[in-house]
């Protein structure tokens, strides 16, 4: 029997145990397009690419014990064509190929079955099973007040526990995470931010990723980015409201009557963006203002009635254009840093907007 994979069943990490369980013997044909398609993931550092190529050992490895013959074939695709993945063009070469070699097409992908059988190619769909909202071992790190877990390869997991100023530095654990632990961690934390509506990738580059995981703010480093495996996620202990600061009154006045362009500034782990959300819900509740954030990422604690904008396309300039036509009464732009950051903040004060920087 001869059997051609697709690139779903493979990144999955299916395919080895469905040859063992039901196609043992068989011919197994590995597209070169599949091969390219993982190995373009590789490249990119994603995990799917890694997994991928996990699956083609064990793979190799049947082949070796003698359970399946292995080959692999048609030709490699165009630059032009992997970039059009998406599109589909990998998807219709691996069809193509399980058509000229009569051969079984495996697949978890829905869709590239339902166009298989469309096209009177025989195919075997693996229903995957669906995945249950679950908490994660990240989150279990987490007691009441613990603000930030660290998480690095080849070193004990550390804590920073205590209210704002009043910071100490735990570990949790005397064994070293080994770099399986962390992508263990990684993978399941990728896994159930497909699931769960209050979690995204906030960004993805080589090398990093930032995750918005409920109220955690997650960041995954590794090389080249990063000198290893590191990840980093930040929980707000802390909610308060501005009566809680014990404002004079001539402050509060201030605020309420005067200030409409508010800097707040301080160190790491000061507590600005807690003062800064009581500030915003402050002047969302008490002095009815609409008031809209520029995040990256969107992590502040905030309302439900308060709507959170992150850069759009990447630019926070344009996020800016947009609140423009919306004309809040006051935005809080958080992580005020770069030169552009000031300007940006500075253009929209000038166009009557309220302003709260974090600095």
């Amino acid at each position: 029997m001869k059997i051609v994979p697709d690139t779903s069943i493979i990144i999955d990490q299916m395919l080895a145990k469905l040859i063992e369980d039901n196609f043992e013997n068989a011919e197994v044909l590995i597209p070169e397009a599949v091969q390219s398609e993982i190995e373009n993931h590789a490249n990119k550092r994603k995990d799917i690419g890694y997994n991928g190529i996990d699956e083609l050992k064990k793979l190799r490895s049947l082949a070796d014990e003698g359970v399946i013959e292995l080959k692999y074939v048609g030709r490699r695709p165009q630059l032009d064509e992997v970039s059009l993945a998406r599109g589909g063009e990998i998807d219709a070469m691996i069809r193509d190929i399980a058509r000229k070699h009569n051969a079984t097409l495996i697949t978890s992908d829905r869709l590239q079955s339902q166009i298989a059988e469309a096209q009177g190619i025989d195919t075997y769909f693996y229903q995957k099973q669906a995945p249950q909202i679950v908490k994660t071992e990240l989150e279990k790190y987490f007691a009441d007040d613990v603000s930030s877990i660290h998480l690095r390869e080849n070193t004990v997991p550390m804590a920073k526990r205590g209210k704002p100023g009043q910071i100490e530095l735990i570990e949790l654990d005397y064994v070293p995470l080994r770099y399986n632990d962390l992508d263990r961690i990684t993978n399941e934390l990728m896994a159930q931010t497909q699931l769960r509506q209050d979690a995204f990738i906030e960004i993805e580059k080589k090398g990093v990723k930032v995750i918005q995981f409920g109220n955690l703010r997650v960041t995954v480093a590794k090389r080249p980015f990063a000198d290893g495996f590191e990840i980093t996620a930040i929980k707000p202990v802390n909610r308060l409201d501005l009566i809680d600061y014990d404002v004079s009154e001539k402050l509060l006045k201030r605020l309420s009557d005067d200030a409409k362009g508010i800097l707040v500034a301080g160190s790491p782990g000061a507590g600005k963006s807690t003062f800064a959300q009581a500030l915003a819900e402050y002047y969302h509740y008490d002095m009815e203002k609409i008031v809209k954030t520029m995040e990256n990422p969107r992590d502040l604690n905030l309302d439900d009635n308060i709507t959170q904008y992150a850069p759009l396309e990447g630019s926070m300039e344009d996020t800016a254009d947009i609140l423009l036509l919306v004309r809040p009464d006051f935005t809080l732009f958080d992580e005020v840093r770069k030169t552009r950051d000031f300007e940006i903040y500075s253009d929209m004060r000038l166009a009557g907007v309220g302003m709260i920087g974090i600095v």
